[in-house]
């Protein structure tokens, strides 16, 4: 049997920072402490060069179950759509009304933080529903 093993989940951006903050407040994941010396990922930040500053930042799990998500500055900005998203599980376990009022709750709390809804799909007999959402670089997610 193959070994398992832990991954984390890479980000293209424009503002790590920015982005590392948003998903910190959809998942619940939290920033990792500045380096030894420094009393905020700003300060840090203030003594590298320009170039340098929020070039990458990263949030996990402060449970440790679920994966590492890493943010890295790149120049070019999103221009198709992403070829793997994330799926926000807020219905596990829930059916029917029940289950969409909690993406619908969901929805509205994420679109407050600065996400967009892009539709809402209702359950048709063969697919359960879902609401598609944009974070706030414009990076596809699901509330499932």
């Amino acid at each position: 049997m193959p070994e398992i093993r832990t991954f984390q989940v890479t980000f293209d951006c424009a503002e790590p920072g920015r982005l590392a903050r948003f998903w910190c407040e959809v998942l619940g994941y939290v920033m990792p402490p500045p380096p030894e010396g420094f009393t905020t990922w700003e300060e840090h930040d203030s003594t590298l060069p320009a170039e340098k500053r929020d070039a990458w930042s990263a949030c996990s799990d402060p449970s440790g179950v679920g994966p590492r998500l890493y943010f890295q500055r790149v120049p070019e900005g999103k221009v198709v759509k992403n070829r793997v998203h994330l799926d926000v599980r807020v219905g596990t376990g829930l059916v029917g009304d029940e289950r969409l009022a909690a993406f619908e709750a969901e929805c509205v709390r994420l679109v407050a933080l600065g996400a967009t809804h892009v539709q809402t799909l209702y359950a048709d007999g063969e697919n359960e529903s879902c609401i598609p959402m944009l974070d706030i670089e414009g990076n596809e997610f699901c509330i499932d």
